[in-house]
């Protein structure tokens, strides 16, 4: 099986980044966070007390964003009452945002908890938040190893900014 490649240039910038980067601590999120960067620049869409809501920087579709406490923990029971207590009603306005910014048939919401369970970061637990459509699955995943996303990062957290719940 020979596996075929498309060009994906955008990703050049990213890589050369990490390449000039000197080493540093914390979860990619924690690196995000001390930055010093801006919200539109990171990605962020929304910003509580203790936890955040930030886009996906490898969506499985447009849209896909994640909240999680500003605190790197990595399980459920390790956050304090009250990240817990915030969490989950910005869990549910990252939905009504996606749900009026993307009209979808659908929403994931879901934790992998470790690494086993599919946690890539799972030093610092975060909430997908990703809208699905009927038939969104398409050829591309499955026979070129590939996905397709209509517009880029930047208009996807406006959008996501602009139908936040206040």
């Amino acid at each position: 099986m020979t596996l075929d490649r498309i060009w994906n240039g955008w990703r050049a910038q990213y890589v050369n980044e990490l390449g000039d980067r000197p080493p540093v601590s914390g979860s990619v999120f924690t690196q995000i966070l001390q930055s010093g960067l801006a919200d539109t620049e990171t990605h962020i869409v929304h910003r509580g007390t203790l936890v955040f809501a930030i886009l996906n920087a490898f969506p499985y579709t447009s849209g896909h964003c994640m909240v999680l406490p500003y605190r790197e923990v990595g399980a459920l029971e390790d956050l304090t009452d009250a990240e817990a207590a915030e969490l989950w009603p910005t869990v549910t306005a990252a939905v009504v945002a996606v749900k009026t910014a993307y009209r979808p048939g659908g929403v994931n919401v879901g934790i992998n908890l470790g690494r086993p369970a599919g946690g890539s970061v799972s030093e610092h637990l975060h909430v997908h938040v990703v809208p699905r459509w009927s038939g969104d699955a398409n050829f591309m995943t499955a026979v070129a190893e590939a996905r397709t996303l209509p517009e880029p990062l930047s208009m996807s957290a406006d959008k996501l900014r602009a139908a936040w719940p206040t």
